[in-house]
């Protein structure tokens, strides 16, 4: 039995976050893969990632991945709302930092 697809496999979406960061989301045909591209003040920065995904309920998606950088990110992707609860860290002065936001999806 093979696992159903993500429901953004092989989609695109802008991400914009509630501290006015934005990004452009595009996840591979499989859901496995995803390659961010910042927006605005993040222009330039982009990676292509691995990503871990559960889905927790449907058609909503706990993702997660680490960034070459060390930075890691979590999702809880909410596709029947076009919502995010978003939860990343990086080492800051002291040891790791993480901040909790929350944005809003849109296909592109």
């Amino acid at each position: 039995m093979t696992a159903a697809l993500p429901g953004f496999a092989g989609r695109t979406y802008l991400f914009e976050v509630d501290n006015g960061a934005a990004f452009r989301n595009a996840y591979s045909a499989d859901g496995r893969r995803l390659r961010w591209e910042g927006l605005g003040e993040s222009a330039g920065q982009w990676e292509d990632v691995s990503l871990h995904v559960a889905e927790v309920a449907p058609l909503v998606y706990f993702v997660s991945w680490t960034e070459k950088s060390g930075i890691t990110v979590s999702h809880v992707m909410d596709l029947n709302a076009l919502t995010v609860k978003v939860f990343w860290t990086w080492e800051g002065e002291g040891g790791r930092v993480g901040e909790l936001h929350t944005g809003t999806l849109t296909p592109a």
